[in-house]
């Protein structure tokens, strides 16, 4: 396989283990959250606005791996070397 081949396998398991975790925690965030609110519905403002905020936090995770995993397949700094090596 090439190098291009790996940095494309690379990034997709980068990908699905970033989605697989990301989606792993919003949902157990909402369990909570959800949960919380059917104990006590007049905290709901708090509950949902602490919700919203880990949201984002929890998200944000997905998108640097979807900037790394563009790193690797785009602009990937190790380019230069391995075509160095490949030529020699």
């Amino acid at each position: 396989m090439t190098f291009f081949a790996w940095c494309m396998i690379a990034a997709g398991f980068g990908m699905a283990i970033g989605s697989f975790g990301t989606g792993l925690g919003q949902g157990l965030a909402i369990k909570s959250a959800v949960e919380g609110v059917a104990r006590n519905p007049s905290a709901s403002g708090k509950i949902l606005t602490t919700m919203m905020i880990g949201l984002a936090m929890i998200e944000s995770l997905a998108i640097y791996v979807f900037v790394v995993a563009m790193i690797i397949l785009f602009a990937n700094p190790f380019t230069a070397q391995v075509m160095e090596l490949a030529s020699k």
